[in-house]
């Protein structure tokens, strides 16, 4: 069991993860004037696969479809990641945003003759013709110097559609599916759930639902440290709910906990989205109240609809997610007047999930609203970078960038997807740093998938 003082203890021995917001505002230090990255000028690089600013060199770690220690294949469709530290070196823990028939993409081989090398029972679900579905996670642990492959596995499996999720400060990575179909004809389960992953995990791990955090479109988490709440975003079209899940015991989530969903104090079902009128502008800040969400296994796939009616804010396409100093950010994919994107700040009540944060309330911010693409187009998955600023992966209709924000909401870019075969610029996924703060490492979602790991001169921006 894990309390306050462990938690804590674990976080900061684990990552920069909950560490890197410390230059922003409300953060109880002043900003320190600095640089920023070149907005312009990415220079081209000669592979075609991404373009940096002078200075900056990224090198290819893993590529879709490589044979991996435990003889399955690499499986495509990288997604959301994390970085930890390990007894055996630097781990990363990836998901697969794997559909149950994409065959070509498949740890198992494109027949599934490899599935009988792994542990079945561990998977959550299988196939009724027993291929296995394709979606889960991989374990990379690498050389902390070379970036050297020591060991790669599928360490979780029988997943559909695993998204995005986000790290612990015990050493575990959430992955979350984003999907609520159910059992049929081609699932023996229902799906829809977050699931833990271990990071000192060394081999496929047995899959069980984290079936009190809810049941659906899940895309990302992010727990407070100080508490253990743990904070859920919902990708879902048009509306969607920003969550927490109170446990009742901190550091272990299976064994339940109270779900509710965020509503801004004294307006029922605000709306956030900002399409129509725009209710909620950039430096807002509202104060709000937590509702309990009712039947989370949500039976008709209607949670945010019954929640909204409810008085539940109303949010569209939730994604990244990540906790700084005291505070977390989370984007809406979709939101604002262009439909381009919005990153909101929150800040936790002194009180949060206890009996007196109704004298001192949580409160709300919309801190970025993109303009348009040549912005920032369509935000997706975040991080924190050591200097403070958030670094956003943009998952748009046309060329894909990693864009920065610093404190102040300026919006700068830092690499463009230069790879399009196919003639699509595929998003990029799971930006996350290595706990010293020197490579950023982020997965392009591209055929093949790679994850890549960028160096530069990061520390002369503090």
């Amino acid at each position: 069991m894990y309390n306050r003082r462990q938690i804590l203890r674990a976080s900061a021995a684990t990552s920069l993860a909950f560490s890197g917001l410390a230059l922003l505002p409300g953060c109880g230090q002043a900003e320190t004037p600095r640089q920023t990255l070149p907005r312009t000028g990415l220079v081209a690089d000669p592979n075609g696969l991404l373009d940096l600013p002078p200075g900056f060199t990224y090198s290819v770690v893993s590529t879709e479809g490589e044979e991996m220690s435990d003889g399955l294949l690499t499986p495509g469709d990288f997604d959301g990641m994390a970085t930890f530290v390990t007894n055996d070196g630097l781990t990363l823990v990836r998901n697969h945003e794997l559909h149950p028939f994409e065959f070509e993409k498949s740890p198992f081989g494109t027949d599934g003759s490899r599935l009988g090398r792994i542990a079945s029972s561990r998977l959550y679900d299988q196939r009724d013709d027993s291929t296995g579905l394709l979606g889960g996670t991989t374990t990379l642990v690498l050389d902390p110097a070379t970036l050297e492959i020591r060991r790669q596995f599928l360490s979780l499996g029988g997943t559909y559609n695993n998204c995005a999720g986000g790290p612990t400060p015990w050493g575990s990575w959430i992955t979350c599916e984003e999907t609520t179909d159910r059992q049929g004809e081609h699932l023996a389960r229902d799906h829809g759930y977050a699931f833990e992953v271990p990071a000192n995990a060394r081999e496929l791990v047995e899959a069980i639902p984290l079936t009190a955090m809810g049941r659906f479109r899940h895309e990302a988490i992010a727990v407070d440290p100080s508490t253990g709440i743990v904070y859920l975003t919902e990708d879902e079209y048009d509306n969607a709910l920003f969550s927490r899940f109170i446990p009742n015991t901190p550091g272990e989530l299976s064994r339940g906990g109270r779900l509710q969903a965020l509503k801004v104090r004294g307006e029922d079902a605000f709306d956030t989205r900002n399409w129509e009128t725009a209710a909620f502008r950039p430096g807002d800040s509202l104060d709000v109240e937590w509702i309990d969400i009712e039947d989370s296994s949500n039976p008709e796939d209607d949670i945010a609809l019954r929640h909204i009616a409810m008085g539940a804010a109303w949010f569209t396409r939730g994604e990244g997610i990540w906790f700084g100093e005291g505070e977390l950010y989370f984007t809406c994919t979709d939101g604002g007047p262009a439909r381009m994107g919005q990153i909101f700040r929150y800040v936790p009540s002194p009180e949060e999930g206890q009996a007196g944060e109704a004298g001192r309330p949580g409160r709300l911010e919309l801190f970025v609203e993109s303009p348009g693409d040549e912005t920032m187009g369509m935000c997706d998955n975040i991080t924190i970078a050591p200097w403070g600023d958030l670094i956003v992966a943009e998952d748009g209709p046309d060329e894909q960038y990693i864009r920065g924000v610093t404190p102040a909401g300026h919006i700068y870019t830092i690499a463009r997807n230069a790879f399009n075969e196919s003639g699509d610029f595929s998003e990029f996924c799971g930006p996350c740093f290595s706990p010293d703060g020197t490579i950023l490492f982020i997965n392009v979602q591209s055929e093949p998938s790679r994850t890549l790991a960028i160096r530069g001169p990061w520390r002369d921006l503090a």
